[in-house]
């Protein structure tokens, strides 16, 4: 019989340039460990996903944000975005980095009931 992946859902709230290193290097390390790892970006931390601005952001010996979140798209994990919190920020048409998809405020219900963890940032 074989077992299902154990799932665990990462959600960042936060644009604080110290919050974002967290969800990304868990949600890789979920990946590694055999997991299913999701992020879910919502509120104002959307305003990291904006070109240009996770770029900005590198702390410590750590590569930038946008190097992190392009590693994490790479690995499979997905990248998910509030459209409710799009709206909420004024953005009615945005542009925001490659790979992330914009979904419905009731799929963060969906994958809370789904997931066998959830951890917010």
């Amino acid at each position: 019989m074989s077992k299902e992946k154990k799932s665990i859902l990462y959600v960042q709230t936060s644009d604080d340039p110290e919050r974002q290193y967290s969800p990304l290097v868990l949600a890789q390390t979920a990946k590694a460990m055999d997991l299913d790892p999701t992020i879910y970006y919502l509120g104002p931390g959307l305003r990291i996903l904006k070109p240009g601005e996770a770029e900005r952001i590198k702390l410590g010996s750590f590569p930038s944000v946008k190097e992190m979140i392009d590693k994490t798209l790479g690995m499979g994990i997905k990248i998910l975005v509030c459209e409710a919190s799009k709206r909420m920020l004024g953005w009615e048409k945005v542009d925001l980095i490659s790979g992330v998809k914009i979904v419905g405020a009731a799929t963060l219900n969906d994958l809370v009931l789904d997931a066998d963890a959830t951890q917010w940032f």
